[in-house]
């Protein structure tokens, strides 16, 4: 899956490169961009929920195509969420870089979700009010490119949020100075979900990082029992989208969370 992602995304690195030799390029967003890092940390009030706009997936097919993005960007606010995760790859996921616009005004940092690997990418992230960017550790095949593309993350005033699926791709993610991690309990190769993942994963955290859980959180007690483990967070996306009620289905996870 992760190789039909990058082929996926060719036609917007190209477009970039185009752009990057013609100096085109988007020039940075200069409005309000609020602390990724800050909004997700653990604090006295307990673990934070990031909530995601996620229309579709590969593993799951449509999930909601009804609710738009600042439908939901204003559920979300009102049911706790602490920060939208939102999903900008097309073709898989339905999803757009216009949505950051369009869900900006509630007030919420942003990550933007997707298949990354090039730095221009970065550029292009940062011309958007997104105040942090995902970057897959097994996306790049060598240390130097991976510490390059959260190097410039850093530099261009975004948060990496760095995510590992196995013990490999973390020690990576240590080693290339990742400062927020994401343990990603579905392994994007094969789609599977290993929650072991998380409960053994998050022994390996130092205190100057800050870890999210991702996958596979459905309910409250999944949100209490990361919060028990260590997690900083959760990140929530089809549980909440395919709920009649993703606001209320939302507060839930939140008060699991703060247990």
């Amino acid at each position: 899956m992760l190789e039909k992602f990058r082929i996926a995304k060719q036609g917007e690195v190209d477009m970039l490169h185009k752009l990057d030799a013609e100096g085109k390029l988007p020039a940075p967003y200069t409005g309000e961009r609020p602390s990724f890092a800050d909004a997700i940390k653990r604090d006295k009030s307990g673990m934070k929920v990031i909530a995601e706009y996620k229309r579709a997936s590969p593993s799951k097919g449509i999930i909601n195509l009804e609710l738009g993005p600042v439908d939901i960007a204003n559920m979300y606010a009102r049911g706790g969420a602490s920060a939208i995760s939102v999903l900008t790859e097309e073709l898989y996921f339905k999803g757009s870089l216009d949505y950051l616009d369009e869900i900006k005004p509630c007030g919420l940092p942003m990550l933007r979700k997707d298949f990354l690997v090039d730095p221009l990418q970065v550029i292009q992230t940062s011309a958007t009010p997104a105040s942090a960017l995902l970057v897959i550790v097994r996306m790049f095949e060598d240390d130097a490119s991976l510490k390059d593309m959260i190097d410039k993350t850093h530099a261009a005033g975004l948060d990496a949020v760095v995510e590992a699926f196995d013990m490999d791709d973390l020690m990576r993610a240590k080693k290339a100075g990742a400062r927020i991690i994401q343990i990603n309990n579905r392994d994007l190769d094969n789609l599977g979900i290993d929650m072991n993942r998380s409960v053994e994963f998050i022994k390996e955290r130092d205190d100057n990082e800050i870890w999210i859980c991702a996958s596979g959180i459905n309910e409250p007690d999944d949100c209490t029992k990361m919060a028990e483990l260590g997690y900083d967070c959760v990140l929530v996306g089809t549980s909440i989208m395919s709920n009649a009620s993703p606001e209320d289905k939302l507060a839930s996870l939140v008060e699991g969370a703060a247990r």
